[in-house]
């Protein structure tokens, strides 16, 4: 059990890192979206840099749940049109 959940988390910290490289801001940059644009991307890079944190303290429950967030707000974003992701389905969950 405790290899699948290492497993998992090094899978989702993979999957997030390529996520947030592939999530470009694409709303107008006077645009209150951009603000929030901005603020999404950030809060998903802070909760990738913290399941990174708790992943080298072997807090590997955490370290996936931090994973999961930080991709969660990539997906707020790009489902909103907040940024552009490539119709990218498999590492995001598009509005159809």
């Amino acid at each position: 059990m405790v290899n699948q959940l290492i497993s998992r988390t090094l899978k989702y910290e993979k999957l997030t890192e390529k996520a947030l490289k592939k999530s470009k801001i694409c709303v107008s940059k006077n645009s209150a979206l951009q603000v929030i644009a901005k603020d999404f991307i950030d809060m998903a890079s802070r909760y990738l840099a913290d399941g990174k944190y708790y992943k080298t303290k072997r807090e590997y429950e955490i370290a996936l749940a931090s994973f999961a967030y930080a991709h969660a707000w990539l997906d707020c974003c790009a489902r909103l049109g907040l940024t552009d992701v490539k119709q990218d389905n498999k590492l995001f969950t598009l509005y159809k």
